[in-house]
């Protein structure tokens, strides 16, 4: 006999925890400071830094990485607005633009 009562005791615990309470939810007003506006993700600047533009200048002599590659350039001129740079590469006669990210020094 105890055996059934403490069996329905411990159901009726069980069956209580596990229901959700409805009349607090649906009552409930969140507080203000509770309520979070969504914030966008940042997303990556496509303008470079101005460590990194302010460093180079027409002229200067530097390593650049194409095709996974480094080879000595020089600078012919550089877009701040576009992060890229304009170089001419030793031993080859065309300019090539290039993201600034893949200028370093020689």
């Amino acid at each position: 006999m105890m055996k059934k009562v403490f069996a329905i005791l411990l159901l009726s615990l069980t069956a209580a925890a596990c229901d959700s309470n409805t009349t607090e939810t649906t009552n409930a007003t969140p507080s203000p400071a509770v309520q979070v506006s969504p914030t966008p993700a940042p997303s990556p600047s496509l303008e470079a830094s101005p460590v990194t533009t302010a460093q180079w200048k027409a002229g200067d002599k530097v390593k650049v990485t194409i095709n996974g590659s480094a080879m000595a350039a020089t600078i012919v001129s550089i877009d701040e607005k576009a992060a890229k740079a304009t170089v001419k590469v030793q031993g080859e006669t065309k300019e090539r633009t290039v993201d600034l990210a893949a200028v370093a020094k020689p």
